[in-house]
């Protein structure tokens, strides 16, 4: 699909300008035109399956939502019957509801770009992606690839200690305070395997030349090209037909 075609760094960058330019923005039509563009954009040009998108947005709708309600129930009383909205046979102010309503959909469109970025973009693509553009230093992206990759070996690992346990007849938890004991007799392990493997990762690197060098060469490159130009162009023209929009409502 088109959006996972994009270059990362790009596409991360787009992504945070567009983040700084909602937090501008004070009233509520814009965000949340723009957060409708934002899904439109992630479905048509992103191969997103619609479950699990919502199963992801679903936690930032309740934080939104509990964003929205705190906001108006600490507003202050409205001076003026005309400046007040009523909602559940209480007045609140106008002015009050309307940046609630603007926060709460700003979350939302942080939460909806970050998505966007999350289901369309290669993890180890990225890394790559911010050495060739963004000049990270490798020590660095190499230290957060390589953590990358140790967590799901750290959840086998924990798997197979567990296995192990149990195997020496050691007594399964039952509440709650006897899960957290069996844990803490787990870290110890743990520990020690992660130490090794990443001992091991370590002389490996050595092995095979890396000294960290910025200049260095890739064996996946990554470079900008014409149509990653389309994306941040697609989404100003979302934004700016919001703030067109909210315009002429007023």
């Amino acid at each position: 699909m088109f959006l996972q075609r994009l270059n990362p760094s790009v596409k991360a960058v787009t992504i945070i300008v567009f983040i700084i330019f909602l937090a501008m923005i004070f009233e509520p039509v814009t965000p949340l035109l723009f957060l409708m563009w934002t899904i439109f954009v992630t479905f048509i040009f992103g191969k997103v399956d619609v479950k699990k998108y919502l199963l992801y947005f679903a936690p930032f709708i309740i934080f939104a939502l509990g964003m929205f309600w705190t906001s108006i129930v600490f507003a202050d009383t409205p001076n003026h019957p005309d400046d007040a909205i009523r909602f559940f046979g209480i007045d609140f102010p106008k002015e009050s509801v309307l940046t609630a309503l603007a926060l709460t959909l700003r979350i939302l469109n942080v939460a909806a770009l970050s998505l966007l970025f999350v289901f369309t973009t290669n993890t180890v693509h990225f890394i790559l992606s911010m050495m060739q553009q963004l000049k990270l230093p490798p020590k660095i992206a190499y230290g957060v690839l390589a953590g990358y990759r140790f967590l799901p070996m750290l959840k086998d690992e924990l798997k197979l200690i567990h296995d192990a346990h149990r195997i020496r007849g050691v007594n399964q938890a039952r509440t709650v305070k006897e899960k957290w004991q069996n844990y803490k007799r787990y870290v110890i392990p743990l520990l020690a395997s992660a130490i090794r493997k990443a001992e091991r990762t370590a002389m490996a690197m050595e092995s095979k030349g890396f000294t960290g060098d910025k200049h260095r060469s890739f064996y996946r490159q990554f470079k900008i090209q014409k149509q990653d130009f389309i994306f941040p162009v697609l989404m100003l023209f979302g934004f700016m037909f919001s703030y067109l929009i909210a315009i002429q409502i007023g």
